[in-house]
């Protein structure tokens, strides 16, 4: 027995195939279709989200990659790590007097003859890659990457269900997915304009191809990537270094390869360029039919059924502090700072000032005490974050890494360096390696990339013929012995341990709870009254009168760090109680800071 043609799931083809015949067939012209969804788009959003089968698709991932099917339904979670333009395929065409149409295809499913009636359309490329420095805990469970399919049939299906044209005629209507288009079929279609850039004439959309073994072992020795094909979405809509997951349908056929020597115009008309060509035993394909921009709770395994009561939070946050105190032997001033650097983010932008960052530079460390204390923080922000990196900085490493991203017009790729990240990064930046030297032309631009990043969270792409800066949200924290030469940090704060016990080991249902707590404190909005409004200008204006030393950048720390004190307790508007609580906590910090000089 063949199964259900038209099966979301195992037969996506068969359904948006059914959408565009019942679209056509009511009198829509092909023609039309250019850029919009004619339905297909709503019914796979009413199976995955309203009935639930999102939990049913296969992640796309090397271990999931040994046994998923062609032209099936998977999804993808990654973050855009290049934009290759756009591509143009025949979208419809004219099988004697039936349209066919090959959206979400990398080959036309019926026989296209060259004087076939035909219509272009473009579709968007994405090269996206794994998120940078994503911790493991993370990542999917092995119990949500299943195989579905274990008793399914073989991937020849689909191939042999296209040569038996005829059998689509005759398919029982009651299908489940049939049933869903015509609860659908009131509802108003999409009409999003794609803005597209043009795209230079291309080779074939057919493409080499081996076996799902070279795949794999490709993806398994190297970074795992996929090749996303966009349709019917504003530009504006996804941009680099956005997180997003993808929804769609994957394409691998271990029977098609290209011919070389095929001369058909056709073939060769359209297709993507031979310097963004990425064969698919290497590089596996999806057609998106829906994607949706990931936030940092959607990494989180399970969000604990918990209210922002004060109470609650005020345990949670008191047993978070406690937890980073013992990590940083006992010294509870910077456990106080570190947790307001971990709730930190830009959130918002005036002319060229990053609002909400937190950068933190820790100093009093060495070799010998960063090899501990060092490596506690690092363990435990990895623990508490979903990316995080940890870069030790020397001069050689300076002199000879890329930090930025490059354009390598040679096969118009954006060649990806360190510091493209995605939104909500943690990176360590470990001084105590650091030694006397000379920094080369690379070297002193990098050094120029970080401090960047450090004061505008920006971070320069470099394009051989021009340079772009693009926006970052990156947590800085920087372990030195003085203060770092390289990164102006907003925060300065001599570290102070009083012990080297090790800290006690923390539950896994509490690292849930603490992860939980900074993804969703960190979210919240903000805002000052004005009556607290008039209170902390007061404040400012007599500490700058003070102490002449004070600058704009220190007093527009103050409010960041009110802001996220108030964060941390769960509130979003500054109470007088938080705003004690940032004078004190800056006094203790300045106490510190004239102690060591």
């Amino acid at each position: 027995m063949v199964g259900l043609p038209y099966d979301c799931l195992s037969n996506p083809l068969g359904a948006v195939r059914l959408t565009f015949e019942k679209a056509v067939a009511s009198g829509s012209d092909p023609a039309s279709f250019e850029g919009k969804d004619w339905g297909a788009a709503d019914l796979f959003h009413d199976f995955l989200f309203d009935n639930g089968g999102l939990s049913q698709v296969p992640m796309l991932n090397p271990s999931t990659l040994k046994w998923v099917q062609p032209n099936t339904l998977v999804r993808f979670r990654g973050m855009i790590q290049d934009m290759l333009g756009n591509e143009f395929y025949v979208g419809a065409h004219k099988d004697g007097d039936i349209w066919r149409t090959n959206k979400f295809t990398d080959t036309s499913q019926f026989p296209m003859a060259p004087s076939s009636d035909m219509r272009i359309w473009e579709r968007r490329l994405l090269y996206c890659i794994p998120v940078p420095g994503q911790n493991s805990w993370a990542e999917f469970s092995p119990e949500a990457v299943k195989n579905p399919y274990t008793n399914s049939l073989s991937p020849q299906r689909e191939k042999r269900q296209r040569e038996d044209d005829a059998t689509m005629s005759d398919v029982d209507m009651q299908d489940s997915c049939h049933e869903l288009q015509a609860s659908l079929s009131a509802k108003k279609m999409r009409e999003d304009e794609m803005d597209f850039q043009p795209l230079n004439s291309q080779k074939t959309a057919t493409e080499e191809t081996s076996s799902n073994a070279s795949l794999v072992l490709d993806a398994e020795t190297k970074s795992f990537s996929c090749l996303v094909k966009i349709y019917d979405s504003p530009e504006s809509n996804l941009k680099l270094n956005d997180v997003f997951e993808f929804v769609g349908i994957f394409t691998f056929d271990p029977d098609l390869t290209a011919d070389k020597d095929d001369s058909d115009e056709l073939t060769h008309g359209f297709g993507e360029d031979a310097l963004l060509h990425l064969p698919s035993s290497k590089v596996p394909r999806l057609h998106c039919l829906v994607h949706r921009k990931l936030a940092i709770n959607d990494f989180l395994s399970v969000c604990p059924t918990l209210e922002l009561k004060s109470n609650a939070v005020k345990e949670l946050r008191e047993a978070l502090v406690g937890h980073l105190t013992a990590v940083l032997g006992n010294d509870r001033v910077t456990a106080q700072y570190m947790l307001l650097h971990l709730l930190s983010r830009v959130h918002a932008r005036a002319d060229t000032i990053a609002v909400g960052k937190l950068s933190l530079n820790l100093t009093c460390f060495n070799k010998e005490s960063a090899s501990v204390f060092g490596n506690r923080l690092k363990l435990a922000i990895e623990n508490l974050l979903p990316f995080t990196h940890y870069l030790p900085l020397t001069v050689d490493y300076l002199n000879t890494v890329s930090l930025s991203p490059k354009k390598d017009y040679n096969t118009n790729r954006l060649v990806s360096g360190v510091l493209q990240l995605a939104e909500g990064s943690h990176l360590t930046i470990d001084e105590t390696e650091l030694q006397a030297g000379t920094l080369n032309s690379t070297g002193v631009e990098n050094a120029s990339v970080l401090k960047s990043l450090m004061e505008f969270q920006k971070v320069e792409y470099d394009f051989t013929y021009y340079k772009m800066e693009m926006n970052a949200d990156v947590q800085l924290l920087i372990l030195s012995e003085g203060k770092s030469n390289l990164l102006p940090a907003d925060l300065i704060l001599p570290f102070q341990p009083s012990s080297v016990d090790s800290p006690s080991e923390v539950d896994a249902d509490m690292l849930k709870t603490w992860r939980w707590y900074l993804a969703t404190m960190r979210s919240l909005p903000h805002s000052i009254e004005p009556d607290m409004q008039k209170v902390v200008e007061d404040d400012l204006v007599a500490a700058r009168q003070a102490d002449r030393s004070l600058g704009s950048q220190d007093l527009s720390r103050w409010l960041t760090m009110g802001r996220l004190i108030s964060a941390s307790f769960g509130e979003t508007c500054l109470t007088m109680e938080h705003w004690q609580m940032v004078k004190e906590l800056e006094r203790l910090g300045r106490e510190r800071l004239h102690g060591n000089m």
